[in-house]
């Protein structure tokens, strides 16, 4: 008896429901690389200071990469970092598309380090307005009105014209050369240096806006 109530409490736990998991999740950092030593990254971070990045052996790396307002539609799997407005409604300061084998990642709202207050939110696209242009065309002009689902209900994001979208691609260790922008989440961080098994590069020099 004792192991089956051992045991569900570990399920209890893991499925989120326990303190062990109360944690927030770390913040992400970014910067830019200087050099590379096999797995371990030299990174000037974006307020100056020097840091080493070991890679995971297992680390995925992800390439950011332009994206399209044209290709948010009912149904799409989208990130945004943004700002809550005092009318509630979320004003984006990126958006990202991504794409159908990513669907489900970071799923909900949490707190972001972009810019003071800000948020990330992850979610389905439920419905989308558009302030001008073409119905139904959003590679046009004018602001756009997402309504996100988080799984825990419904976000409404105002997506400004102009900022900037993205998406991802497979990415690989040759991404990761000097000059390239970075953002990764750290697993242990001691000090001037983190470990890490997730990293995102822009591609061809872009800087990833999230």
């Amino acid at each position: 008896m004792k192991r089956m109530i051992s045991l569900a409490l570990s399920i209890f736990m893991l499925a989120g429901g326990g303190v062990a998991l109360a944690a927030a999740p770390p913040m992400p950092v970014r910067g830019t690389i200087d050099a590379v030593n096999g797995r371990v990254l030299s990174v000037t971070e974006t307020a100056g200071t020097k840091a080493y990045v070991t890679l995971a052996p297992d680390a995925i790396i992800t390439e950011v990469i332009p994206g399209s307002r044209a290709d948010v539609k009912v149904g799409t799997y989208v990130g945004t970092a943004a700002v809550k407005q005092p009318d509630g409604i979320y004003r984006a300061m990126e958006l990202q598309v991504f794409p159908d084998s990513m669907r489900g990642i970071g799923l909900g709202t949490r707190k972001w380090n972009l810019a003071p207050h800000s948020t990330m939110t992850n979610g389905t696209v439920g419905a989308i307005s558009q302030t001008r242009g073409t119905v139904g065309a959003l590679s046009g002009s004018g602001n756009l009105t997402l309504h996100v689902n988080d799984g825990s209900g419904s976000k409404t994001i105002l997506i400004p014209d102009g900022v900037p979208v993205v998406t991802y691609a497979p990415g690989s260790i040759a991404d990761l050369s000097p000059g390239a922008h970075v953002i990764f989440f750290p697993t242990s961080a001691a000090a001037g240096s983190f470990t890490t098994s997730r990293i995102n590069v822009g591609k061809n020099g872009m800087t990833p806006p999230m």
